[in-house]
């Protein structure tokens, strides 16, 4: 299966957080688009991978990606390595992407950075046809996508540009709360976080507001430019 856009997320909830309204503008306008976590986010002060893996299954049917797919790598210990590059080469391989989404290159959690990089290079490695991947048993041809871009996330950067998601906003915020473990749930009596408390909801919107400003729309997803970019591919 071949995907017009391939988005990746350190965590379950990263994709939804940082550009949940540009992937369904895309799904809208036709494309094709993915999600893979890289970790099971078992780290995560609540929840667990279990549940985790539950919400991120029901936040995908509501975004209606093609595919989600998790590659289970340990969630804060994860390198940007050969054995970790070599598993993402695999999946742009697998599925074509023109387009790749990533997390921020900087940010609060080390993993996040972390990830972009470890992304960023596997797009430009899957372009060397000297390294060599295989998917069932048959070897896979080389391909890097045309474009990466990084979505921003917890830290505030001025973004190389912005996506109109006003009319997917609200859509946006039902993803985001497809993880009940994670962000506010009045019911829950696990430890309360900077992201489970109700006004990180709050900073979510005026965030978007405040990258929507930036274009004269209600609400926008800013992203910054990857290393693989020739012209903006995203609108």
């Amino acid at each position: 299966m071949k995907l017009d856009i391939l988005a990746f997320g350190a965590h379950p909830d990263d994709v939804e957080l940082g550009c949940a309204g540009t992937i369904l503008k895309h799904i809208e306008d036709g494309r094709k688009i993915g999600i893979i976590d890289l970790t099971r986010g078992e780290l995560g002060t609540r929840g667990s991978a279990a549940i985790r893996k539950k919400e991120s299954d029901a936040a995908a049917k509501i975004l209606g990606v093609a595919v989600r797919e998790n590659l289970g790598m340990a969630d804060g210990f994860f390198l940007n390595d050969k054995k970790h590059q070599l598993k993402v080469i695999q999946k742009i391989r697998q599925y074509q992407p023109d387009v790749v989404i990533a997390n921020s290159p900087k940010d609060r959690h080390p993993d996040h950075g972390r990830g972009a990089q470890l992304v960023s290079d596997a797009c430009f490695l899957a372009g060397l046809p000297k390294i060599k991947t295989s998917l069932h048993g048959k070897s896979q041809k080389a391909w890097r996508p045309k474009s990466v871009y990084h979505y921003i996330q917890f830290n505030p950067h001025k973004p190389d540009f912005v996506v109109d998601i006003s009319k997917h906003f609200e859509k946006k915020m039902d993803a985001i709360r497809a993880f009940p473990s994670q962000f506010y749930n009045p019911d829950s009596k696990e430890t309360e976080t900077l992201i489970s408390s109700p006004e990180f909801f709050n900073l979510v919107k005026k965030r978007c507001e405040e990258h929507g400003s930036q274009i004269n729309a209600k609400y926008g997803e800013g992203f910054l430019f990857g290393t693989l970019h020739w012209k903006i591919t995203l609108i």
